[in-house]
């Protein structure tokens, strides 16, 4: 299960990164600002389960 949910984080990160450079690049500041919203919550997401992992060990 924790595989998944980092797979899921990798994933967030990717498309926030993506979304948010062709925003930049046609100049579309809204889908820039939902390309950063979807890369955090992707760190958010990573970071709890880097949590998890310290707790398990």
């Amino acid at each position: 299960m924790a595989g998944n949910q980092k797979s899921k984080a990798k994933a967030e990160q990717a498309k926030g990164k993506l979304k948010e450079a062709a925003g930049r690049a046609v100049g579309n500041e809204r889908m820039e600002a939902e390309g950063r919203m979807e890369g955090a919550r992707g760190d958010a997401r990573q970071a709890k389960e880097k949590a998890k992992d310290t707790f398990k060990h």
